[in-house]
């Protein structure tokens, strides 16, 4: 049935032709080149990280006070020797510290004490190589020979040139010296290079601060990064130290609070009774000094108990002490008086 006023139906579109047999394959030789470029950029890529801050400042920190710790520990192997001897070659001494902890760390490829505590490691930036599928961003090898050699030149021996430099221009006083221009030059220069050298520090602070890599400018110059040397670390921190500590801080603190409140004369004078030696306290009264516990050379009186002093013991009590009272007795010592002559009052040492 025909009907009128309405549009024919549009004849069935006609099927694609089917693909060619060998069309999979000449897409798949397409994309094959673009499919290793990609995967050799995602193989040797590196993903991002990000080292704590505050965890590379307290490696340095750590450093510092072992160095300290070790010098303190060498210093008083020579405390028997003539004083101010060793303050002469106290650069000689700073350097071996550090050439020591050098060659026992950083030479033989571990970390510092500090940077081992802190759960990090020199890398070398500058050979940066990924190796295996599994990538944490903080794979990488270590310093190389050069690197170490000369991190100990410009750590180590760089720091004792400059120090001795600035005690020797110091002692030979180059920035007084008028009369010798090229002194004053070079003590210009030096003042130049420290001031330089205190702005680049600066510059590279800030740096560090905003990206997180290299501490100082050695690290930066030689490209040795702090890494962390493993991805996971146990922090079970104890607190059995820290509350001895508060323990003791307090009970210190309480010691400090009560102990200028007590009278050691009137203690002395509690515990005299309770004394075992009380015969020979009595001869002692007449002998010996109260102070020294020696037989007074020059014997001195203190008035008005007429105890027996040396003098200068005596003297000096009454002059630290105004209001200084008689060791034995407890009576105020109002003048002194040598054995045998006028009355000495008492008069603060000029």
């Amino acid at each position: 049935m025909i009907s009128f006023g309405s549009n024919p139906s549009p004849p069935p579109a006609a099927a694609p032709p089917p693909p060619r047999e060998d069309a999979w394959s000449n897409s798949y030789q397409k994309l094959l080149p673009q499919w290793h470029s990609v995967s050799l950029s995602h193989q040797h890529s590196t993903l991002p990280i990000s080292i704590s801050r505050v965890n590379q400042f307290d490696a340095a920190r750590l450093d510092i006070e072992m160095s300290a710790m070790l010098k303190e520990q060498l210093v008083k192997v020579f405390s028997l020797m003539k004083p101010g001897m060793l303050f002469q070659y106290e650069p000689e001494l700073d350097a071996f510290l550090e050439f020591l902890i050098w060659r026992f760390s950083i030479w033989v490829d571990k970390p510092t004490p500090g940077i081992a505590l802190m759960n990090l490691r020199y890398r070398d930036e500058r050979a940066m190589e990924i190796r295996g599928k599994v990538r944490t961003g903080l794979e990488g090898p270590g310093l190389t020979a050069a690197q170490k050699m000369w991190y100990c030149i410009a750590a180590v021996g760089g720091q004792y040139i400059w120090a001795r430099l600035q005690s020797f221009s110091a002692f030979r006083r180059w920035g007084d010296s008028e009369q010798r221009p090229l002194a004053r030059r070079l003590w210009g220069l030096m003042q130049r290079i420290e001031g330089l050298y205190k702005a680049a520090s600066f510059g590279n602070l800030l740096i560090f601060l905003y990206t997180g890599r290299y501490r100082n400018l050695i690290e930066r110059a030689l490209r040795a990064r702090l890494v962390y040397e493993s991805p996971n670390m146990n922090r079970a921190v104890s607190f059995e130290y820290m509350n001895r500590q508060l323990v003791w801080n307090e009970f210190s603190e309480m010691l400090l609070l009560l102990l200028p409140l007590l009278n050691s004369s009137t203690v002395k004078s509690f515990l005299q009774p309770f004394s075992k030696n009380k015969s020979s306290g009595s001869t002692e009264d007449d002998s010996t000094c109260p102070i020294c516990r020696a037989s007074p050379t020059l014997p001195y009186l203190a008035l008005p108990c007429q105890h027996r002093y040396c003098y200068y013991c005596l003297r000096t009590r009454c002059a630290a002490a105004p209001s200084f009272r008689c060791s034995r007795c407890n009576e105020p010592v109002a003048a002194m008086q040598r054995h045998g002559s006028i009355v000495e009052h008492k008069t603060r040492s000029q």
